[in-house]
């Protein structure tokens, strides 16, 4: 599968789906890129991922999201050299009855509603999807300045993150395969990623 994000271009202009209500309740793959595409958080050995101290940390933030924050859950996730792949779930306030179609596979998802069920407004989880990006940015440069400060990790230039970030909103069951395998072999693919540094291609036109 091949995800067209090129962060170069894309982190200039709107990136978001048009129209579409992003604290609404449903699931969403997310890319978040290093600064610069520098590679801060572990190496590629063979087809594995090898985390250094703050890729653990990074790691540890995204595993947190879920237990901090009520109505997100998260499911499949990689953590590469300079970026990283997840899939977050918001979900509705408690109590809330939810809406439409459940999206089997991912953790939390509600029930569809049966019918002479009143049909209303969906949902609304706690947090949008760009507050919970910017929770993971926020805590995760944070602890990172401590570990440069305190574990000499490297320097990073201006931000940690790349300002914007990259979704796609998860329609259905086969979307949500299709992405969970993607984000599952994405260290296998390392040598043709375009976010590789060393990658030999040009960027997109």
């Amino acid at each position: 599968m091949t995800i067209p994000y090129d962060p170069d271009r894309h982190h200039r202009r709107s990136i978001r789906l048009r129209g579409y209500d992003y604290a609404s309740a449903g699931a969403y793959f997310v890319t978040l890129c290093a600064q610069g595409k520098a590679c801060l958080f572990g190496d590629v050995a063979g087809h594995e991922m090898v985390l250094n101290g703050a890729g653990e940390m990074v790691r540890r933030v995204w595993d947190e999201l879920a237990t901090r924050y009520p109505g997100v859950a998260l499911d499949a996730f990689v953590l590469m050299p300079n970026h990283l792949h997840g899939i977050i779930v918001l979900q509705p306030a408690v109590g809330a009855a939810p809406r439409g179609r459940p999206l089997r596979g991912c953790p939390g998802n509600g029930q569809a509603r049966g019918p002479g069920q009143a049909q209303g407004p969906a949902p609304t989880p706690t947090l949008s999807l760009a507050d919970v990006v910017h929770r993971l940015k926020s805590f995760t440069t944070a602890l990172y300045l401590r570990g440069a400060r305190e574990e000499a990790w490297p320097a990073f230039e201006g931000r940690l993150w790349q300002r914007n970030y990259w979704e796609r909103v998860i329609r259905n069951e086969r979307e949500l395969r299709a992405i969970q395998e993607y984000i599952a072999n994405n260290p296998a693919q390392w040598a043709e990623d375009r976010l590789n540094p060393a990658n030999p291609w040009p960027a997109a036109a």
